[in-house]
């Protein structure tokens, strides 16, 4: 090669390079700039959610939420709980959830924007004692305002006399909860500079307090009392004679008692356990656990029996007529999305054990059952409030209801019940009663855990299945298997209809007892697959459940009983 061809190529070749080397130097700053820009971007992001939730913990809600809720705000970490948890701080104040807004939210930036619009003075209208007591009760009854301050003839309970006075105004309420009937309070500006502050005493407002002889009660006139003789004696302060005029809220100690219950967040009471509801602030000292199941009524409504269970462990029984009772208040509602209410119920659980079973009977689990019918096309929400009767203990849960949307042009199923007790009864019960079922006594194993020794009971009911024209009954093939993992233990086939205990053309009801003997301690799952052999469609329904030994039963779920009936193993 030439040296000039050589030069050359290494001439380009070192062009090259700087080329490579500067795109490589612009991709490099492009994607470090669109990083720092995402990172500035996420970070300016987290930087106004945090300035959100602590602008209406310190600023929206300051005056009104109480020292339980703030610790218990300050300790969630998400964005997700601290929206769940304003959401139920603004629910549970709601003075009628049946309306589709919250007066009281309402009402409560309107009194900040009113406190902000009207009390301005060098601190935002809300800062200041007025819009504080605006915010915290209202718009006054009736107002005494005196902006410019001046002479003023004091009411006798005052002392009498005359004086002047720096402004003030004198706001009189009718009745505040906690302080009774007409509550005056002054707020008196020392300063001239609008800035009025709440006032403890009624001589906070005397310009001459400090000026010797001058602005005089009628008791300081005639000798009966001296000046600082005023903080000890607010009821006409007229020696041996000034209780004739005195009034208990003017004594020193009722005057404190106003002057720090007026500023304090308003007490909310829970008159029954509906009020409960309103105050979770997910904390609770009674545990409990819900579970619930679906099936089709008809087109439009679905049932949803509602379980609830209550470890007896947690429970505070006491003596009574020779047996060991513990009493359970229950109250639930249930909303839709657009906060109506769709439905309330309360009940009271009673569980009792003789003395010489209270032992074991400790061990068990209490439960309840309430059968519920809602439109299959809404989605809900209900809130359980429990309280032990006994010790006062409250437990609180919220959990959503969405029913699942049952096709009418196909195969489909209900939810799958795994049981520990199922038994068909002679006939369908009058009224409402605990794990019926139409006329089947089902008690779901809600936690799912058995022994060996019990038999796993299995609810099932199918909809939209064709019924042969000839014998007028279903033609099915029900397959019931038993996994471990993805290993496949066992597997029953029933083609005779033995599964099948009621059908007709809205629904086919089927029911099956499973032995778990030989089974080893371990998490299981067992699947049903039902198969329509005319309509040539199937339908899947599984549930997972646990087999523990017989002595850990007890630790566990708390139930030995077993189902009615014989049992089959798959």
């Amino acid at each position: 090669m030439s040296r000039w061809k050589r030069a050359d190529f290494t001439e380009r070749n070192m062009l090259s390079n700087a080329i490579t080397r500067f795109v490589f130097l612009v991709l490099f700053c492009t994607a470090y700039s669109v990083c720092f820009a995402q990172d500035a971007g996420q970070a300016a992001r987290e930087e106004e959610s945090k300035d959100h939730y602590r602008q209406w913990l310190k600023q929206d809600v300051v005056y009104i939420i109480s020292p339980e809720e703030k610790s218990v705000f300050e300790k969630l970490t998400t964005d997700e709980e601290k929206e769940q948890f304003i959401e139920q701080f603004w629910h549970r104040r709601d003075p009628d959830p049946r309306t589709a807004g919250n007066e009281f939210k309402e009402e409560h930036y309107r009194r900040i924007a009113y406190a902000n619009d009207k009390f301005t003075s060098g601190d935002a209208g809300w800062m200041t004692d007025r819009g504080r007591v605006y915010i915290l009760h209202g718009p006054p009854d009736s107002i005494e305002s005196r902006p410019s301050g001046g002479f003023y003839q004091r009411d006798i309970n005052e002392g009498g006399g005359t004086t002047s006075t720096y402004p003030f105004e004198r706001w009189r309420y009718r009745h505040i909860e906690g302080l009774g009937d007409d509550v005056v309070l002054e707020f008196v500006d020392t300063t001239f500079t609008d800035k009025f502050q709440l006032a403890v005493f009624p001589w906070e407002k005397d310009a001459l307090l400090q000026f010797p002889g001058a602005g005089r009660t009628l008791a300081e006139q005639t000798g009966q009392a001296r000046r600082s003789d005023r903080a000890a004696y607010m009821g006409g302060g007229f020696g041996p004679g000034r209780d004739m005029y005195s009034r208990v809220k003017d004594m020193p100690f009722a005057r404190y008692e106003t002057f720090a219950k007026v500023q304090a967040p308003p007490a909310l009471k829970y008159p029954d356990l509906k009020e409960v509801v309103k105050v979770d602030v997910r904390y609770a000292n009674l545990p409990f656990d819900v579970y619930e199941d679906y099936f089709r009524l008809n087109e439009s409504q679905v049932l949803v029996p509602l379980t609830i269970r209550i470890r007896n462990q947690n429970l505070n029984f006491r003596p009574q007529s020779g047996y060991q009772t513990a009493r359970i208040a229950l109250y639930g509602i249930i909303t839709s999305m657009t906060k109506r209410i769709v439905l309330e119920f309360e009940d009271t659980m009673i569980t009792s054990f003789r003395e010489d079973q209270f032992s074991v009977g400790q061990q068990k689990s209490s439960m309840y059952q309430k059968v519920i019918p809602l439109d299959a096309r809404g989605r809900y929400r209900i809130d359980l409030v429990l309280k032990d009767l006994n010790d006062g203990k409250v437990g609180v849960v919220q959990q959503a209801l969405i029913p699942p949307a049952f096709a009418p042009e196909r195969l489909v199923g209900s939810s799958l019940v795994v049981s520990d007790a199922i038994q068909p009864l002679p006939a369908i019960p009058d009224g409402d009663q605990m794990f019926v079922i139409g006329d089947v006594k089902v008690r779901p194993n809600i936690h799912r855990i058995f022994s060996p020794r019990m038999p796993l009971g299995i609810y099932f009911q199918v909809y939209n299945a064709a019924l042969d024209q000839s014998t007028l009954a279903p033609s099915l093939r029900v397959t019931y298997r038993l996994f471990s993992g993805d290993q496949l233990l066992r597997q029953a086939v029933d083609e005779n209809g033995e599964s099948t205990q009621f059908f007709s053309p809205q629904r086919i009801v089927l029911m099956k007892h499973l032995t778990l003997e030989g089974l080893d301690p371990g998490k299981y799952r067992i699947e049903i697959e039902v198969t329509d052999l005319t309509r040539k469609e199937s339908v899947k329904a599984g549930n997972d459940f646990t087999i523990v030994e017989e002595k850990m039963l007890a630790l566990t779920e708390g139930s030995g009983q077993t189902a009615a009936g014989s049992a089959e193993r798959p």
